[in-house]
């Protein structure tokens, strides 16, 4: 009789699911908290008949979510430009793959 053992296949590395950035969980409250805060608001405008809030509470909200957005998009811009921190890396890791899918072990 011919017993062997029979061995598990290799385990593949996990892929770690990449986390959202801080500043775009900043951003994705911020305009959630506009959304709900406009909504209430117009609910309740409609419920009292009193549109004196839309004069206040709206416009405050959404300069909030201006000034989040234009943080935002001011940060994006400068890690994605040359010398920020994401172009640098990912032009540098692009080198490192041109020069290893280079390497010719016969040349």
């Amino acid at each position: 009789m011919d017993r062997r053992i029979k061995r598990p296949p290799p385990k593949r590395p996990k892929k770690r699911k990449k986390r959202m950035e801080f500043s775009k969980k900043i951003f994705v409250g911020v305009t959630i908290g506009t959304v709900a805060v406009s909504v209430f608001a117009m609910v309740m405008a409609w419920r009292t008949q009193d549109t004196g809030v839309l004069a206040y509470l709206i416009p405050a909200v959404f300069a909030e979510l201006a000034t989040a957005t234009g943080f935002y998009y001011r940060k994006a811009e400068k890690e994605n430009t040359k010398g920020g921190i994401v172009y640098d890396t990912a032009m540098a890791d692009r080198k490192s793959d041109e020069n290893h899918t280079n390497d010719d072990p016969a040349g």
